[in-house]
């Protein structure tokens, strides 16, 4: 079990992977790891996590000021673009099924230092695995080392409820859509 709150179902190799977020972050920096299987084409769970963009998925009551996120997909969002708002990150870089990738804007950057977010889905024979890394500035003054500490806390508790949200709400939808993927032409969900 991982004391520190940074490790949450991702494997040793996911650990020593690179991912798009890495280089966002100036060194010395640490990760965060968060990882799930979903029984859903990488697709469908990609059209999900779109929808950070608007919902955060998690304790609704906490980080949405009470709002429900949508239990449905969205028709009609916005194409993704750098610097579009991603929950507390900026759309830093994405690759359609594959990535999205966020920044923490400089306002927020300058309380809690450095920090970068990917959310990566790779095909598994039975649908996909869901992998998220955050890096953080290792380095600051201890204030700022201590918030870290609690924020990797925080954070675990948080999108450990934001990725099992996900991975319920892709795998009803695949149920409700065999053979879909979960993608139409226009980047939204196919048609049921």
């Amino acid at each position: 079990m991982d004391l520190t709150g940074k490790v949450w179902g991702a494997t040793r190799p996911e650990r020593e992977a690179s991912y798009p977020c890495d280089p966002l972050v100036a060194a010395p920096a640490e990760g965060w790891f968060r990882a799930v299987d979903v029984a859903a084409p990488p697709g469908l769970v990609f059209r999900w996590l779109r929808q950070l963009t608007l919902a955060p998925y998690s304790y609704d009551w906490i980080d949405f000021r009470g709002q429900k996120s949508p239990r449905t997909l969205v028709q009609g969002l916005p194409e993704l673009a750098l610097g579009q708002p991603f929950l507390v990150f900026e759309i830093a870089g994405f690759e359609t099924g594959t990535h999205i990738t966020g920044v923490l804007p400089a306002r927020l950057a300058e309380r809690h230092g450095q920090m970068a977010v990917s959310y990566t889905l790779s095909p598994l024979e039975e649908g996909c695995r869901l992998m998220v890394k955050v890096v953080a500035e290792a380095e600051g003054p201890l204030p700022r080392r201590l918030r870290r500490r609690l924020l990797a806390w925080g954070d675990l508790v948080m999108m450990r409820k934001q990725l099992l949200t996900l991975k319920k709400l892709a795998e009803r939808d695949a149920r409700c859509q065999p053979g879909t993927g979960g993608i139409g032409p226009d980047g939204d969900s196919s048609p049921s």
